[in-house]
């Protein structure tokens, strides 16, 4: 099951108290104080691993609470410091203070890590507060209580292209087509629940991390269809490839507007991210007569258009080789994006559905 989403608590060990003790001895009859420090409380860390894909752990665990620290002793004995409390979580693993909706931190790579929840600071024992004038303090400062906050967990996927259309476009049957991914595949609207991540390598070595999104409608960045639900993954993708449904009587221009209005409004920044335009089931005598006039309109808007069919294959290997060239070109002549690499991070991954 892909959950991306989880709310948990966190809390920091308490720090020990410190020690009132004094030294007692046969034939030293003023030893002094001699209490020892409380220990500090662990932290609660949460560290990126790529082994993981989904937060579903997360639906069964809400609560996580690092070791406290062991009080001072005599003899000036310090208090052990508690054990801190490491949780994996998924790359690509965005981390907000549920509360205030602070993002604490934005967990992009393997072995990243940030600590959610700080542990108390130990207490001091008397014999911190002995001075020349002071010489049998009788006190000793109690552990600080760990930082407890509610965190809430966001996985947004990271990709190097995401496939975006509307509902049954074909994006499923293409990445099941160039791929190793076995998407669920119907003839209804959002048979694709979601997100898939798929492999797809060419023939002259390169390769690059494909996801399907879930099909998007009018209203979808208000929640419509399912919405926002996966819109946050195709922030991650370093590149869009927007497939076009020629067969389904629909107007394509239409589609392909309202689509992109979608995905603008959701994020702004999407405006700017390349896009290669599909004009997918060109296997359809129908589909295909309207491919002229689609591709000329949409051309028009400063797009690259392909036709393809998903089902046969036909045009589909040039599709792949501008999308390898696109993301090649970003690569080179643009700073690299915030998501690192993709294709590096799914090495040993189980290409496919992303299951827990």
């Amino acid at each position: 099951m892909f959950i991306d989403q989880a709310v948990i608590n966190v809390k920091g060990g308490d720090g020990g108290n410190g020690c009132v003790s004094f030294r007692r001895e046969k034939f030293v009859p003023k030893g002094g104080p001699d209490g020892g420090d409380g220990g500090h409380g662990g932290d609660v860390i949460l560290v990126a691993d790529e082994s993981l894909s989904t937060l579903l752990d997360f639906q069964y665990r809400r609560h996580y609470r690092a070791q406290r620290g062991s009080h001072g002793e005599g003899s000036t004995r310090h208090g052990r410091r508690g054990g801190s409390l490491v949780i994996p979580v998924p790359v690509g693993t965005v981390v907000k203070d549920a509360d205030s909706g602070q993002s604490l931190a934005d967990l992009l790579h393997h072995g990243q890590q940030v600590v959610a929840a700080r542990g108390g600071k130990g207490g001091k024992g008397n014999a911190r507060f002995a001075t020349s004038t002071r010489r049998a303090p009788r006190l000793a400062e109690p552990g600080l209580v760990g930082e407890e906050r509610r965190i809430e967990l966001e996985l947004r996927l990271i990709a190097d292209a995401g496939l975006v259309g509307f509902p049954n476009a074909g994006k499923s049957t293409l990445l099941s087509r160039v791929s190793a991914a076995r998407p669920k595949i119907a003839d209804y609207p959002f048979t694709t629940t979601e997100p898939y991540l798929g492999v797809v390598g060419l023939p002259d070595g390169r390769s690059f991390v494909l996801a399907d999104i879930p099909g998007l409608i009018e209203g979808a960045h208000h929640g419509a269809g399912l919405g926002h639900t996966f819109l946050r993954h195709v922030g991650r993708t370093r590149a869009l490839i927007h497939l076009v449904d020629l067969g389904s009587g629909r107007d394509p221009i239409t589609d392909f507007e309202t689509v992109n209005k979608e995905l603008w409004l959701y994020d702004a920044s999407l405006r700017a991210r390349p896009m290669l335009v599909a004009l997918n089931k060109i296997d359809l005598p129908e589909a295909r007569a309207r491919v002229p006039a689609a591709s000329a309109a949409i051309g028009a808007l400063g797009y690259r258009v392909f036709a393809l069919s998903a089902v046969s294959g036909e045009g589909v290997d040039a599709l792949l080789t501008a999308a390898a060239e696109l993301l090649s070109a970003r690569a080179q002549n643009a700073a690299p994006h915030s998501a690192g690499s993709p294709t590096e991070k799914l090495e040993g991954w189980r290409v496919g559905k992303l299951e827990s």
